[in-house]
């Protein structure tokens, strides 16, 4: 496991004080600059993911921050620097923020965002990226590039499918803040809770990853994002009737459904 100048990453060879330990947490810890991302965040960001979900004892990965921010975007020194940028600079820095948020998305394990503060733009493509959101009541939420002329363009895939197309287009236009109770009415958060709970029902929602078939969740995730927003056309339809036929057929299918007639728990739970 490499090491990290500004994230704090916790796996199975050690506690991480949220479940146990098949549970990795990725802390965002930049707290003196509300976790805004540089260079070197983005990439440590993408190394984690990467190595984190290759790892088999790992059922689950959870995507936190330290301070009173969950994370404020792009790291204003870092920006600056960009303002000298060739466009073809700045095409590959945009790149290595794509490829993060490319490695958070498909990343094998299911990801929950504990978001504790304020997420704003790239932060806001952070969250957008993860398979489930619970949010402090008292955070808030920011598209904000539009003010300083820029548009959120590497994220706009993910927040887009993560809270649909027309309230992405009010937001992205107007940089409006909202609430965690608005980001949750737009399916942005799904669960917006007390800080006193944030903990409880990030453990809560693990507990229900880690009692399901590791295979199943991997694959069940990878379902979503197959089938989202295709047209119900004969191929999707064949593919979905090849889908349950390998995982009736697959070694964690015919255990866990030997289990449920025996009346037993299934082997990953023994």
């Amino acid at each position: 496991m490499m090491t990290y100048q500004t994230l704090i990453v916790t796996h199975p060879t050690s506690d991480n004080g949220i479940c146990n330990h098949q549970v990795a947490t990725i802390t965002l810890n930049r707290p003196e600059v509300r976790n805004a991302f540089n260079q070197d965040t983005i990439a440590e960001i993408t190394r984690a993911f990467t190595e984190l979900g290759a790892i088999p004892e790992i059922r689950a990965i959870v995507l936190a921050a330290n301070g009173a921010s969950f994370c404020a975007g792009a790291d204003l020194n870092w920006m600056k620097s960009m303002a000298d940028y060739t466009p073809e600079e700045n095409r590959a820095d945009a790149g290595q923020l794509a490829a993060m948020l490319h490695a958070i998305y498909h990343c094998p394990k299911p990801v929950i965002a504990r978001v504790q503060g304020d997420c704003y733009a790239g932060g806001l493509g952070l969250v957008a990226a993860c398979d489930i959101v619970v949010a402090a009541e008292a955070a808030h939420f920011c598209l904000s590039e539009v003010r300083i002329g820029l548009i959120p363009a590497t994220i706009s895939p993910y927040v887009i499918k993560a809270m649909g197309e027309s309230a992405a287009r009010r937001y992205f236009i107007t940089a409006e803040r909202f609430s965690a109770a608005s980001a949750h009415r737009l399916g942005l958060v799904h669960e917006v809770v007390t800080p006193e709970a944030l903990d409880e029902t990030v453990s809560a929602l693990l507990k229900a990853v880690l009692s399901a078939s590791p295979s199943a969740v991997a694959d069940a995730k990878r379902l979503v994002r197959d089938v989202a927003g295709q047209p119900l056309s004969v191929e999707l339809i064949a593919a979905t009737v090849e889908g349950i036929a390998q995982s009736r057929a697959s070694e964690q299918g015919r255990e866990g459904v030997r289990a449920f007639l025996e009346k037993r728990k299934p082997s990953w739970l023994q």
